[in-house]
């Protein structure tokens, strides 16, 4: 079975529940099959239950909507990123992976039975019409969401190129719900942005798709050439509001800027489960100074990077404290029954630590100043997540602010940056050349 990082169910007999637990006839009263027994006396009523429901529910029900949704019941509760997947939305995955897809352009998560927001993404419907973290959607087209699956409510929300969808807006700082009318395009995420600030190079990642590290490595070529290598006084990795994707994209983005040791390291249930990934060595940006700007929507993948750059200490983070996702989750195919989404690992940065439900703190702490009516709208956190997991030690953190205003002059994480790298500013936390690898760092 192929499986990928983003980083069957049978019922109706007993031998498909024996299947499913490993229990053999003959063998189910002895001690050492105790913890079986009881998964198998669990699974019969599960099966009971399924059989009183088609049998004696009010009306005629769908089998496949009946199981569908016990497996979304059993993974939703783990976590908040464990889910199944129909093969629609298998498919959609897919695609979107790839950097293409059709639908609104925004990331979106379910909590007390509403959609919430995690983030517009920039360039796209959803960004247009002004959607922020942490909005919730509580209808679609008048359509109440309470009820519904989050793929369901994903599924409404996208439709036909040119097609309009309202959706109904509840956000902190509003009396009432509101309107939005939003019209579906083909959002094509170009996950890498880049522009010249003087001698500095800006670079965005908007988040970690099949494209990603290719078009860092243009983008860094593109802006040498037009600035010059001698000219050029660094560069400013923006992972704001970047709410992940793929892993082995992580690591390549971070390899661009490692000359060597570890990335990332990947430990599961088991200890035999345990992955370490490693620089290959080479750094295209030839040892410049970096600035890596973060915030309260920085998750996942964005945690890789900058984790990684702060503890091999080739990096100054800058900004606010990370999400605090620190978890992987799997993509196990299930053939032409859709995929498994499942958390199977933490992740660790280099010096080992896991920042689940805590984030990535900066080395230099630069806090914007959202307008009144954004102040308690613009905080998010793992954290704050109901069903997370928990912190594996000490006190779990609570979310730090996702404001980026769009007025670039107004934008004082950007600004501090820049002034650094200018030399406009001091600050003992800045690592100038940022050469100290991962040599330096296990001394």
């Amino acid at each position: 079975m192929n499986k990928s990082v983003f980083a069957g169910f049978a019922v109706g007999t007993l031998l498909s529940f024996a299947a499913i637990t490993g229990v053999k006839q003959g063998l189910l009263d002895t001690p050492a099959h105790a913890s079986d027994s009881n998964t198998y006396r669990q699974l019969n009523l599960f099966g009971d239950v399924f059989e009183r429901v088609r049998a004696d529910y009010v009306e005629p029900t769908d089998d496949s909507k009946l199981v569908e949704s016990a497996i979304n019941g059993m993974l939703t509760s783990l976590d908040p990123h464990s889910s199944y997947m129909t093969p629609k939305t298998f498919r959609d995955m897919q695609v979107q992976t790839r950097g293409e897809f059709g639908g609104l352009g925004i990331e979106v998560t379910m909590e007390n039975g509403v959609v919430k927001v995690v983030t517009p993404i920039d360039d796209t419907p959803a960004s247009r019409a002004g959607l922020r973290p942490n909005d919730y959607i509580t209808h679609i087209d008048g359509v109440q969401i309470l009820g519904m699956t989050l793929s369901d409510a994903v599924d409404k929300m996208r439709g036909a190129v040119n097609t309009d969808v309202t959706l109904t807006v509840v956000r902190k700082g509003k009396e009432e719900p509101f309107d939005v009318k939003l019209t579906r395009d083909i959002i094509t995420i170009k996950s890498v942005k880049f522009n010249r600030e003087g001698d500095i190079g800006y670079i965005r990642i908007t988040s970690f798709n099949e494209q990603t590290a290719d078009l860092l490595e243009a983008a860094i070529d593109s802006l040498n050439k037009q600035i010059g290598t001698n000219r050029l006084k660094g560069y400013i990795i923006d992972l704001r509001n970047n709410p992940g994707g793929l892993l082995d994209q992580a690591i390549a983005v971070s390899d661009d800027f490692i000359d060597g040791g570890e990335i990332v390291s990947t430990r599961g249930r088991h200890p035999e489960d345990t992955q370490r990934y490693n620089a290959r060595g080479g750094d295209v940006t030839d040892g410049k100074p970096i600035i890596v700007l973060l915030n309260g929507g920085s998750a996942s993948a964005s945690e890789i990077v900058a984790g990684a750059l702060q503890d091999h200490r080739r990096a100054t983070i800058l900004g606010t404290r990370s999400f605090g996702k620190g978890s992987v989750q799997t993509i196990i195919p299930l053939g032409s029954d859709g995929a498994l989404r499942l958390t199977t690992a933490r992740y660790y940065t280099p010096s080992g630590r896991s920042i689940q439900a805590k984030g990535i703190d900066p080395d230099i702490v630069v806090s914007q100043t959202p307008p009144e009516e954004k102040k308690t709208s613009t905080l998010t956190g793992e954290s704050a997540l109901p069903g997370h997991l928990a912190a594996e030690e000490g006190d779990e953190m609570a979310g730090s602010d996702s404001f980026v205003p769009k007025d670039k002059s107004e934008d004082k994480q950007l600004l501090y940056a820049i002034d650094l790298l200018n030399g406009a500013r001091k600050d003992a936390a800045f690592l100038g050349a940022g050469r100290t690898t991962a040599s330096a760092m296990a001394n």
